[in-house]
């Protein structure tokens, strides 16, 4: 582990590391101990009862933050003629076909999130070892395939995020900006938390969610009771 600073360690000395908080005690306390000068992202990371490996276990998903993220989202859009007209008028940053292919195969990945119609995956799909590793390529799941390109490019806009169990089991999610009053924040959480309980596959046996953290980019974490926060769901699988 590397050696964490002195405004990291100060802030481990406000709180109790193992307590596991009510959720508007955790977003309040991350808020508190930030201190970075810039506006730091809060991300929640999720332990769920999971083992990725298998099909059946997969959790992987989207959900639009009803508060958005904090952050300026870049949208690009692959598709042709009047779909390519829609995708500009609904306000997408990028629209093109071989001509953006052509541009990602030479390197460029000024973009946030893709979107694809249907009938451009056939070329898209030469761009999966560019864009799979850095989870951008297009996905029907997502809803990042589809011939709604206006719902597409707005929900991305509006706050949108893809989350998906990584090989520990763990969901890595951004909930929004230190910046963000406690209320937003605790929304943002609420509709993430309704999502994975939501996707929670067939497979997936004893206690679903495992243990919840939050945290600023620099700070530490601050644990959440797993039953408060599951609690807090009203959708049941």
């Amino acid at each position: 582990m590397p050696k964490r600073g002195k405004k990291y360690q100060d802030a481990l000395k406000q709180f109790e590391r193992q307590e596991l908080h009510e959720v508007r005690t955790a977003v309040e306390l991350v808020k508190q101990i930030a201190s970075a000068k810039f506006d730091e992202t809060v991300e929640a990371a999720i332990k769920l009862g999971v083992n990725p490996k298998h099909a059946d276990q997969q959790v992987r998903g989207a959900v639009v933050l009803p508060n958005g993220t904090g952050r300026t989202v870049r949208v690009l859009v692959f598709a042709k003629d009047a779909k390519a007209a829609e995708a500009q008028e609904a306000g997408a940053d990028f629209v093109g076909a071989e001509d953006l292919i052509q541009q990602i195969q030479g390197g460029w990945l000024d973009f946030d999130v893709a979107i694809a119609t249907p009938d451009m995956m056939g070329l898209v799909g030469r761009l999966g070892r560019v864009l799979g590793p850095r989870g951008l390529m297009p996905n029907p799941r997502t809803g990042t395939v589809t011939l709604d390109v206006t719902s597409a490019v707005r929900d991305s806009k509006a706050g949108k995020i893809e989350y998906r169990v990584d090989r520990a089991g763990i969901v890595h999610a951004p909930i929004g900006k230190v910046s963000f009053t406690a209320d937003q924040l605790e929304e943002n959480f609420k509709a993430l938390m309704d999502a994975l309980v939501k996707a929670k596959p067939s497979g997936a046996k004893g206690q679903y969610v495992r243990s919840i953290t939050l945290a600023s980019t620099m700070g530490p974490g601050v644990r959440i009771s797993p039953a408060r926060a599951t609690g807090m769901v009203t959708a049941q699988p």
